[in-house]
């Protein structure tokens, strides 16, 4: 048996922290990336150029910084409008809550590519099928449209939250307590860097494995019906 020195415990709440910030941030990512897709689809030249700068500026920026940004961008803006009425206590934004935000935009950026990819490679005579059949914008696209872009860009999405799963280790950085942080508090107290770092590799890895066991269902559950020619 490997001696983690009573850290075990203390490394699988680390791992409930990171896949709780994985999923919450892939909640936001999806909004996002179906939001910007959207948007840059769109006939109105305004919305098209804050989709593309949207997206130009979070794809062109570190993972990291975005992260660090957020979490001290965001204190500084929430003081500075609570100054505005008169409260002068310190506020700051918590780890998670700025892990989530980060995570969030940069998995919402990439995933508006795969998103309009799959939205336009619907054939226009899906819309047309839809509109002639009496259904409204919102209907045709939750009932028509959704379904199949969610089919045809879940591989890009899966792939997505592989890495989006990993960079949850950034967030380490401003404090928050996931396997990363867990286990370099191990390494400070116990000074065996290459065990606390080896098991938290092997946790992301398997964190990793059971993602893309799942996605694969997912996969294959979507394409239920179709037929391979």
């Amino acid at each position: 048996m490997i001696d983690l020195h009573g850290f075990g415990g203390q490394l699988l709440q680390g791992a409930v922290i990171t896949l709780e910030l994985a999923l919450s941030s892939l909640f936001v990512g999806l909004i996002l990336g179906l939001l910007g897709a959207s948007a840059k689809l769109s006939t109105i030249k305004a919305i098209r150029w804050v989709a593309h700068t949207y997206t130009t500026i979070i794809r062109g920026i570190p993972e990291l910084l975005t992260v660090l940004i957020i979490y001290f961008g965001a204190t500084t803006v929430l003081m500075a409008i609570a100054g505005l009425f008169g409260y002068d206590e310190y506020i700051e934004v918590g780890a998670f809550a700025a892990g989530v935000t980060a995570l969030g935009l940069t998995f919402g950026a990439y995933a508006t590519e795969v998103f309009r990819g799959a939205l336009q490679s619907i054939p226009k005579g899906q819309h047309e099928a839809a509109t002639a059949l009496g259904m409204g914008t919102i209907r045709k696209f939750y009932r028509i449209i959704l379904p199949q872009v969610w089919r045809i860009a879940l591989p890009g999405l899966g792939n997505l939250f592989l890495v989006l799963l990993k960079d949850t280790a950034l967030v380490s950085v401003v404090g928050l307590e996931d396997i990363m942080r867990k286990a370099n508090i191990a390494v400070s107290s116990t000074k065996q860097a290459f065990l606390f770092y080896l098991v938290a590799a092997f946790m992301y890895l398997a964190l990793t494995i059971i993602s893309m066991v799942f996605v694969s269902y997912m996969e294959k559950r979507a394409s239920r019906g179709l037929t391979r020619g």
